[in-house]
């Protein structure tokens, strides 16, 4: 018996799997109906439509968040899905980290865009947004 009581390690083949969590959690829920609540009631998607043309920082926005999610759907569809790289940040390293910045600059770029129609509330109504997406997105699989 070891020393002081210590117990030895068990071998990770021996180590019970975790059960992963429900896609539908209270956490889950609470972004979706806020981002939901967001949308309604700021008229989102109205303001979105009306300040498209007068801002470049939109446009910006738009074409850097076009990149991110393109990268984003050929890691996950054309090299998870199709080619079976589970792997695809080791083998691409760059991927990821073009991915995260492309997406951080089109946050910054639609936080200036909007800043006019709802000045510091714009960073806390965008995050509400994008974690909405996500948390829907999380439910498809």
């Amino acid at each position: 018996m070891p020393p002081f009581g210590y117990k030895t390690e068990t071998s990770t083949a021996v180590q019970k799997k975790e059960k992963p969590l429900p896609r539908l959690n209270i956490h889950s829920g609470f972004w979706i109906l806020a981002s939901i609540v967001v949308t309604y009631y700021v008229d989102f998607f109205k303001t979105l439509k009306e300040n498209f043309h007068t801002s470049s920082w939109f446009v910006c926005g738009s074409a850097l968040l076009l990149v991110s999610l393109s990268i984003a759907f050929y890691c996950i569809v054309y090299l998870e899905w199709y080619c079976g790289i589970q792997e695809y940040d080791v083998r691409y390293p760059a991927l990821i980290p073009i991915t995260t910045a492309s997406f951080i600059a089109a946050g910054i770029c639609f936080n200036i865009a909007l800043w006019h129609v709802w000045s510091f509330f714009t960073p806390l109504l965008l995050f509400t947004q994008f974690m909405g997406v996500v948390m829907f997105i999380t439910l498809l699989g």
